[in-house]
């Protein structure tokens, strides 16, 4: 077995653990997307070469991965004889991994086995069909006016190209008439019969062995492409204070190539192993879907840990179309606490790389103080959920009341009673200045002493603020305050912090002498 089937096998065997019992078990009652509840079904037909044509399942179900694929199962209505069974099944994706299909009875009382299986996926298109008749001679349709009067004529044409190009794209066909060739079509083509074998959708041909006769509804499943998923925050904060208030929505896109009614949606969070083949990408058609508001009725996704990751169920049956883009609310907090906190960080971007006494080295000026919010993500701020990566947009009231953006940053995976803290951007009234004003270094007896001096203004008007002023002993391992201005607090090996309350149009000092030795 080869990676990909490995990692494929390892996903589809944790996804169909609890398949058999998947219809008995309660789900939540929770807010959902409005959503058009009618199922389409479709008889079952035989078709002239005896094959059984199955429908899609009316409510398949999804587990959405935030790489770019996801798990689908469908029930599929099955009427076997004993022995082998020709059966097409028009359900699938058209990014589906054929080599991840599994199919079989949740009951257990019939024994499946997939003898052969055809995979099929180039729709029917004028393409495709030019190039079915590659080096033949069809009609074509050409109207064109005659005395103010709408005259169809026909035109017989070799296709000597067809322009089809396997899996997307084409190229310019070239056309014989008369004896000439000719880089367009010379009309609408007329296509002859193409009998009982025509691909209206992407389709699966299976040859199944099974015991016994029976009608009974299978379980497909398999892993396709074309589906991602996203978390994104908006936190909303008051003109002044430090109380918030955030939602979390979910974004769900499907470039599949298939639309799937009143699925059954969950959502994978984590980094899971996954090989990721090439593959063609759809232009994406965005249609945001509106957000229920029924405020009686609870949150519309509930979370809760799945193996090494967390899994996210959408409440209520919900249809992602294709090229539709689905957002959810699936996380909500009113008056979080999350402080604004300033940092300074005069030497950014120098650090311990061993042993070093250049005089130039970290003595440059940032004068720019960041913009950092921080809130604890657990139940006394009304949350407490594993949060999913995604963007955090930042948005504050005016005197006016009136919404303003104020930055945007990415989160990480955060777990339950973990620190959240992501940079908005540089304040605008405060700076900071750092300069060297001492550096002696005795290579034969190794030591260095340099010493710091750091200035922090604050010109806002009306709000005392704290500036937490970062310094890194970038010099070496070994290292000593021997002065302080003010008590600081050791970060990890090479970072020490002080934080300096700064009143409104005052100026504080920090300086500090640090003595290396090796």
């Amino acid at each position: 077995m080869n990676a990909t089937q490995s990692a494929t096998t390892n996903v589809l065997r944790d996804f169909y653990i609890n398949m058999t019992t998947f219809h008995q078990r309660a789900c939540y009652s929770l807010q959902a997307l409005n959503t058009n509840p009618a199922m389409k079904k479709i008889i079952t037909a035989i078709t002239l070469t005896g094959s059984l044509i199955l429908p899609a399942a009316a409510e398949p179900a999804l587990t959405i991965y935030n790489q770019n694929f996801a798990v689908v199962r469908d029930s599929v209505p099955l009427d076997l004889k004993p022995g082998a069974n020709s059966v097409r099944y028009p359900g699938a994706t058209a990014q589906v991994e054929p080599d991840s299909v599994i199919l079989r009875d949740p009951a257990g009382k019939h024994l499946l086995q997939i003898l052969e299986q055809n995979y099929r996926n180039d729709p029917v298109s004028e393409p495709l069909l030019l190039s079915l008749f590659e080096g033949k001679t069809i009609d074509f349709q050409n109207v064109r006016m005659k005395d103010n009067t709408a005259v169809r004529e026909i035109i017989p044409g070799k296709i000597v190209r067809s322009g089809y190009v396997p899996g997307g794209g084409n190229e310019q066909p070239i056309i014989e008439v008369n004896g000439k060739l000719q880089f367009s079509l010379p009309g609408q083509p007329l296509f002859p019969d193409l009998g009982s074998d025509t691909i209206l959708k992407p389709a699966f041909n299976w040859l199944l062995q099974s015991d016994k006769s029976g009608v009974f509804d299978a379980e497909v499943g398999y892993v396709t492409g074309g589906f991602d998923w996203s978390a994104s925050y908006n936190l909303v904060s008051p003109e002044k204070g430090d109380l918030v208030d955030l939602v979390g929505w979910i974004t769900m896109n499907n470039t599949s190539g298939k639309t799937f009614e009143n699925a059954k949606i969950k959502l994978m969070a984590g980094d899971v192993n996954k090989i990721q083949p090439p593959q063609n990408r759809y232009r994406m058609v965005t249609a945001m879907a509106g957000r229920a508001m029924d405020a009686l009725e609870a949150p519309a996704v509930t979370e809760k840990a799945f193996d090494e990751f967390h899994l996210y169920s959408i409440a209520r049956p919900t249809t992602l179309h294709d090229r539709e883009t689905k957002q959810v609310e699936f996380v909500h907090a009113e008056k979080m606490f999350a402080p604004t906190i300033y940092v300074y960080d005069g030497a950014t971007g120098y650090r311990f790389y061993g042993l070093n006494y250049d005089q130039g080295y970290g003595s440059s000026d940032n004068k720019k103080i960041i913009v950092q919010r921080e809130f604890k993500n657990a139940e006394t701020n009304q949350l407490g959920i594993a949060l999913p990566k995604g963007k955090l947009r930042f948005y504050r009231r005016d005197a006016d009341s009136q919404l303003q953006f104020v930055g945007e940053n990415q989160i990480d995976h955060t777990p339950r009673n973990e620190t959240v803290r992501v940079t908005t951007g540089n304040a605008f009234d405060l700076i900071g200045e750092r300069k060297q004003t001492n550096f002696r270094v005795d290579t034969a007896d190794k030591w260095i002493d340099e010493t710091f001096e750091i200035k922090l203004r604050n010109r806002k008007k009306d709000a005392p603020v704290e500036i937490r002023v970062v310094e890194h002993l970038y010099r070496w391992s070994n290292w000593n305050l021997t002065a302080k201005s003010d008590e600081f607090t050791k970060k990890d090996a090479q970072t020490i912090e002080f934080r300096i309350p700064v009143k409104p149009d005052e100026e504080r000092t920090v300086t500090y002498t640090v003595h290396y030795s090796w």
